[in-house]
Formats: structure tokens, sequence, C-alpha cells
């Protein structure tokens, strides 16, 4: 279905929600998403899971653009796809194709984090089979996502993980590169593995450290520097580096987890991200998003391979 768009009350093009405008990121001088579409990929257990797609404004469906895919947080057990809009918007704005994944979660479908991967790997897999009718290509899909979601795009790096029976298996969900915003990165023994419940066997299988390769996407991975969930992220940036796999560091220093979701480190964290893809060629110039003046925060931002 398609969504109403806005006017820009200071320029001709359009854009996709109020909110955007209060967060501050559509801005005269920028462009701006002029397309919403919601789309199902799977329906399990009786409910239909959907992706939300942003499409620029010179979008047209035998274009053949790099896209990103955003996974919600909200520790596998709540969540709203709402949370990346404004990321969404603005990769639209810039070129990309973008998707906000929706994805069963335990307070509304009673599932695992297991459950919550193989949604994830099957919304990655939808995209790339449909990928000559959304105008995308296929090669070049960008997986991001928040804490819990951070995990799920995370573990599309994997080759072989948990998987829904419905899926060509033939179609990789491996992605071009992934920007990862505190993310947890393997369940370790503990807290986080105690949320597997009865599953406790599958905490190898969705722990994206532990399935690194010499041939892992490159990643962009970024914390806050008093998030307790940094600590796990360091066998991954060493594991990374002892491989030769690019795994970049972004650290808001004094920040928490969540820090990405509000400004200024919400516009400072797309920029990080706008140039990361730069590098990688799948955007091209600078980034059209400005950090608040009046508040410009410290931060720390590291290349390793």
């Amino acid at each position: 279905m398609h969504v109403t768009t806005l006017i820009c009350p200071v320029c001709p093009r359009r854009f996709l929600s109020l909110a955007v405008v209060l967060a501050g990121l559509t801005m005269c001088g920028a462009a701006h998403a002029t397309e919403l579409e919601t789309l199902v990929y799977a329906t399990r257990s009786d409910r239909e899971l959907t992706l939300t797609l942003h499409y620029p404004e010179d979008w047209k469906p035998d274009d053949s653009r790099p896209a990103i895919i955003f996974f919600f947080g909200g520790g596998w057990n709540n969540g709203s796809t709402e949370q990346f809009l404004p990321q969404a918007e603005y990769f639209a704005s810039r070129g990309l194709v973008a998707a906000r994944a929706d994805y069963r979660v335990k307070s509304r479908d009673g599932v695992t984090p297991d459950v919550c991967v193989r949604d994830a790997r099957s919304a990655v897999r939808w995209l790339k089979k449909h990928a000559n009718t959304l105008g995308i290509d296929p090669a070049k899909i960008v997986a991001s996502g928040g804490s819990a979601g951070g995990h799920l795009a995370a573990c599309t790096l994997i080759h072989d993980s948990v998987e829904a029976a419905e899926d060509d298996l033939a179609i990789s969900t491996i992605p071009a590169a992934m920007i990862l915003f505190n993310p947890v990165l393997t369940f370790a023994p503990g807290e986080l593995r105690g949320r597997l419940g009865e599953h406790q066997d599958l905490a190898t299988k969705i722990s994206p450290t532990d399935h690194l390769s010499p041939h892992s996407p490159p990643a962009l991975i970024l914390f806050g520097t008093d998030d307790r969930l940094l600590a796990l992220a360091e066998p991954y940036w060493k594991k990374a580096k002892m491989l030769g796999v690019r795994a970049d560091r972004f650290l808001a220093d004094g920040e928490g987890h969540g820090f990405f979701n509000r400004s200024p480190w919400r516009e400072r964290s797309l920029i990080v991200a706008d140039e990361f893809l730069v590098s990688l060629g799948l955007l091209e110039g600078p980034a059209t998003i400005d950090v608040p003046k009046t508040d410009q925060p410290r931060r720390r931002r590291e290349r390793l391979r």
C-alpha cells in the first residue's frame, strides 16, 4: 500500500512524515523520499510480516540501486518499525531503496530470539528474490539494525543458521555490508543465552562472531562507551582484525545503550554511516545532514582491518 506524502513548505519536493521534520532530519537542500510502500514478505503463525519500503524521489522499478534493510531493537521482546523511520528516509533521500522490517517478538508472538533471526533472514531473501521489481541490486543490500535488531542484521552474515522451512536456501542472506548500532554479537553464557529458553543448543547458530570468516562483509559497528554490551563486541573486532575483515568502530563517549535514537547522536551516526557506504562505493558525494551546531558530540572512530 502507498502512504500519502506531504508537501515540503519551502521547496517543491515531498517528504513522508511529520516525525522526520520534527526530528530535524528533513531539510531543504537535501532530497526527500517520495514513496512509501508496505509489502508482505512472509506469513508466520497466521501473522503477516511486512517490509515498509522507502523509494528515492527518482526511483524506477527497473533501477538497480543499492538498498538497506533495518531491523528494530527491543530485546527480541518488543519494538516497532518506527524506530528506524528517520534513518530509512535519510538513506532514501540519498538514493538507496530503504526497507524497515517487521518480525515476530516475544511480547506479541511468544517467540525466542532464534525465531526473530529466522524472520530476519527471510526478509533479506525476499528482498533479493524480488530485486528486479523493487529496483534494487541484490548484490548491494546493506543489513542494519539496533540492539536486538543489530543482532538480527549481523546474523545475515552467517552462511548456515536457523532457517524458515518456506525459504529458498539457494538465496544467500549475506549482505554487501552491515551497519550495526550497539548490536548483540554473541550469545555468551549468562543473561543473553537465557533468552533462548529451551533452545540453548541454538546459541552458536545465532552468534555472529562465531561465524566470522575472511569472506565476511565489511561492518560499521557503533556503540556508546557506557554500554555494557560493548564488551560483547570486543571479540568480534579482535577476530575480524585477525581475519583481515573490515570492522570499523565508532564510539560515542559517555553514552549508553540506544544513543543513536536521539539528537545529536542520530545525525552524527548517520553521517558516519553515510561515509562508510561512500567508502564502499554504495553511495556518492558528501552526507546531506548536519549535526546540530549547538551540541557537538565527542566521538571516536577507528577503521579496523
